[in-house]
């Protein structure tokens, strides 16, 4: 499958995504609507599902109206615009500032709403076969074009540790997420490498007291818990491709813990800003990490 011409560099903290046009591809999409073993055997080989239209659209731009209408006062949003649309005024705002919204927001009930969505809590009961649990914290997160912070190349389990290694992590876009956008992009087939770089690190860390062994930041981990920050060289280790998408409202991602991704910046023509969410769920009765019991607050070291 080709990749479209993008016109935007893709480059993530400072590193390019990837050393040629050979080394980027496309997401696979899957359908809702496929039978459910057919959807798990896709899920097992290719350590993710990018599940398109499985929400309600307009329920999901709702959301996102909500969100940047708490900016309002903030002078994040160009003057004059429509909330909904998201569009950077050029000004970021302080650290504290944003900090102390997002803390709110993700303790909003129409948040906590969304993320129980029957559209969501249905498809995990089918393809948990039971029963199943939304880890209560929970992230939500917007990026503004010229922001040179971007999420480094990691997989999910090295914060989830203490618990069940059958998590399955939901990433959902609040809107619609080009690529030049810098929505999530996934190296293809690296969830034996993230289970092989685990089972390094288990080794390593088999001496540390049982706090600093489910720490992604004792001493045998990169700093921020992350594999690696220049997603090119991730990519050599397995001579694999950085898989890219144009994600819209209503898509979700369902990807394994192990399974290794990060984003880029974001260089949206328009000045739209990337907003989207990342949910976590498993099986009621699995162990689950007790630091995840509780809502996303800063300094919780995950």
């Amino acid at each position: 499958m080709s990749i479209r011409k993008i016109e935007t560099p893709l480059v993530s903290n400072g590193y390019p995504l990837t050393r040629s046009e050979q080394g980027i591809s496309w997401l696979v999409p899957s359908d809702p609507s496929r039978p459910l073993e057919a959807l798990r055997e896709q899920y097992r080989e290719q350590g993710y599902l990018w599940l398109r239209g499985i929400l309600n659209r307009e329920r999901v731009l709702a959301f996102r109206r909500r969100f940047f209408e708490a900016y309002a006062s903030t002078g994040l949003l160009a003057e004059g615009t429509d909330p909904s649309a998201g569009i950077f005024a050029g000004n970021f705002v302080s650290h504290e500032v944003r900090q102390r919204l997002l803390m709110e927001i993700v303790r909003w009930p129409e948040y906590e709403a969304f993320c129980l969505a029957p559209e969501i809590i249905g498809f995990y009961e089918k393809f948990f076969g039971g029963k199943v649990h939304l880890l209560k914290r929970k992230i939500i997160r917007y990026t503004a074009p010229g922001d040179k912070n971007c999420t480094p190349g990691h997989y999910d389990l090295i914060y989830l540790r203490a618990g069940s290694d059958s998590v399955c992590s939901s990433w959902i876009p609040l809107g619609d997420i080009p690529v030049e956008m810098g929505g999530l992009a996934y190296l293809e087939h690296s969830d034996a490498l993230g289970r092989k770089m685990e089972a390094e690190f288990t080794a390593k860390n088999a001496t540390l007291s049982p706090e600093e062994r489910i720490s992604a930041y004792n001493k045998n981990m990169s700093a921020g818990g992350w594999v690696g920050k220049d997603l090119a060289a991730l990519a050599d280790l397995i001579q694999g491709r950085w898989l890219l998408a144009d994600y819209a409202a209503g898509d979700m991602v369902v990807h394994s813990p192990y399974m290794i991704h990060g984003s880029t910046e974001n260089h949206d023509p328009l000045q739209r800003m990337r907003l989207s969410t990342d949910i976590r769920y498993q099986l009621q009765g699995d162990k689950i990490d007790p630091r995840w019991n509780h809502d996303h607050f800063v300094g919780d070291n995950l």
